[in-house]
């Protein structure tokens, strides 16, 4: 290997850059900028803020990258690309679990190192996530309720107004049933779905589940947006109890009856079917022999 072939470092430089444009690890990730962006609120500085800041804006990075991935799951259904929706479904699942984990290492704080700069954080609250109501409506949870008490500027309504006029993950499944020659009626964004197309798509969902092997991919696909709606009822509930702890009863500081409000989101499901569904499997049915 002559001295022209050896490099040192981590492997980012562009082959078309030289001298002062020369591509590196920092100006790459833009480093210098990302950490110029926690700022403190409270005065004197408290010690956990930084920690306080750090996770939630970690916590807005994977949200970017989940709607980035979602948005190409929905793509892939449109598209009837099973196994890539399923794939990147599988990427999202992973990160979600990640970010479940993530949000115990708030626990490191006492409820007293928290109170030390909580009161200055008001009116803003984890509550007002433009990227995670994005991420509920992109799934098929539409509770617009919720708008009312989020600030929004105008690009952010934009936004929200976008996820909530186009179709959702549930729609897209629904529909790529359909194509797969799957009798189920495609349920209605903003309505509660009624009995009976409730029956219909039971009764069509059955026979996925009774013979998963017969369509594999799509059985997985099912299986992981089951997955994805338990990932974010996991992390309400775990949210949920950090908050307790940390805060026990009071009012959160956006305005919200803080841990009350949190407790009553736990039910939320984009996909209530395809939970229920495994019910009406039997041992019967599935040792005996096939129809």
């Amino acid at each position: 290997m002559t001295d022209s072939d050896n490099t040192t470092g981590c492997p980012v430089q562009h082959p078309s850059r030289g001298g002062d444009d020369e591509l590196t690890y920092n100006s790459y990730l833009k480093v210098d900028e990302l950490l110029s962006l926690q700022q403190y609120e409270s005065d004197p500085p408290a010690h956990d803020e930084l920690l306080f800041i750090t996770i939630h804006q970690a916590y807005e990075l994977w949200f970017k990258l989940i709607l980035f991935e979602l948005d190409s799951v929905a793509e892939a259904m449109q598209g009837d690309q099973i196994y890539e929706a399923s794939r990147l479904l599988q990427r999202v699942l992973k990160i979600e679990k990640l970010l479940v984990d993530q949000i115990h290492i708030l626990e490191t704080m006492t409820p007293r190192d928290f109170l030390r700069f909580r009161s200055a954080l008001n009116p803003a609250s984890g509550f007002q996530s433009i990227q995670f109501r994005e991420v509920e409506f992109l799934s098929g949870v539409r509770d617009t309720s919720v708008l009312e008490h989020i600030e929004q500027d105008r690009q952010e309504a934009k936004r929200l107004q976008r996820r909530l006029e186009e179709p959702s993950l549930r729609t897209h499944f629904y529909e790529l049933l359909t194509r797969q020659g799957f009798d189920v009626e495609v349920p209605d964004e903003s309505a509660e779905i009624s009995e009976e197309v409730r029956e219909q798509n039971l009764k069509a969902l059955w026979e996925l589940f009774r013979f998963p092997e017969d369509n594999f991919h799509l059985y997985k696909l099912t299986e992981s947006l089951v997955e994805h709606d338990q990932n974010i009822l996991l992390w309400r509930f775990h949210h949920v109890r950090v908050v307790e702890r940390l805060i026990g009863t009071k009012t959160g500081t956006g305005g919200s009856a803080g841990v009350e409000y949190l407790e009553s989101t736990l039910n939320k499901r984009a996909y209530p079917v395809l939970w229920e569904v495994r019910g009406t499997l039997s041992d019967e049915e599935i040792y005996g022999e096939r129809e």
